[in-house]
Parts: C-alpha cells; structure tokens; sequence
C-alpha cells in the first residue's frame, strides 16, 4: 500500500516533466501521452526497484526514452505515421518562423538522432547522462550528437549553429 502512494505522489509531482520530454521526443501530445502511459506502466510494474535507484527520475528517463526507441520497431508504427504540423501564427513573434524549422527538421531525424538531440540539448543532461538514458556507450553518444547535429545542418540548409 505505501508503494502505491509513493508511486502516486511521485507521477503527480512528475508528469509534466514526463509529459514535455515524451513531447520533445514525439512531436505530437497525442503520441506524447500514449508514451508516457506506457511509460508509467513500466514503471508501475517496476516501482520498488525505481524507488530503490540512486535517481528516480534517471530511472524513469530511461523507462520513457527506450519506449520511444521501441516504437520503431513495432510494425504499426512504420505503417502509421502522422505528420507533425506545427502551427505558425498569422503575427508570429520575431523567431517563432526559426523554431517551426528547428521543430520540422527534428521530427525528419531518426528517433536515435533525434532522442540523443532532446536528452542533450533540450533536457540539458550531460554525456554520461544521456548514455544512461539510452542504454549505450558515452562514445556512442557523442558520435550519435555528432552526427545528429550535421543531419540537422543539412536539414536546415546549414543554417545551424
């Protein structure tokens, strides 16, 4: 009984951060929240040994990102894929247009590229970090960054700093 209300008190303190990466990651809420579904099923079948982590939230990082990386490899996924549109206001603020083609372009990478940009970049974890979180190598992270950085300079006609 104390597992299940530390597991609630947990999810509610944490779902909009669970919510904005599984977006980060998807590009769409939609997608985002069946992830993070999945993601706190997982963890709810898993809650003790979560609990028992030197982070939580690493822990839980990783449940979402490998959801997300699995989603390739389930056949539905390559038969369904809904475009990502991004609406731009009539009276768009200076840079907003910027944002769109950063957003169009990460939604072009593949899900590794792309999972290895947000985990950098977006949610600001560090090599060995992001290494956690995708279950491989802090080598295979950084030649992972690399390369996910010049598909997205190529993406967007160089521009990319």
């Amino acid at each position: 009984m104390r597992d299940e209300q530390e597991f609630v008190e947990y999810v509610r303190a944490r779902m909009p951060v669970l919510r904005r990466l599984a977006y980060r990651l998807c590009g769409q809420w939609a997608a985002a929240d069946d992830l993070v579904q999945e993601c706190l099923v997982a963890l709810y079948r898993h809650w003790r040994k979560a609990a028992a982590a030197e982070s939580v939230d690493a822990y839980v990082r990783a449940i979402l990102v490998h959801a997300y990386l699995a989603e390739r490899r389930r056949p539905w996924a390559r038969r369904v894929q809904p475009a990502a549109e991004v609406p731009v206001p009539a009276m768009s603020p200076p840079g907003i247009e910027d944002r769109v083609d950063v957003r169009a372009a990460l939604g072009r990478l593949t899900r590794g590229q792309r999972a290895v940009l947000v985990l950098r970049y977006w949610e600001d974890l560090d090599v060995a970090q992001t290494a956690a979180a995708l279950g491989c190598s802090p080598g295979t992270v950084k030649s992972q960054t690399s390369y996910a950085m010049a598909a997205l300079r190529r993406l967007l006609g160089g521009d990319a700093s």
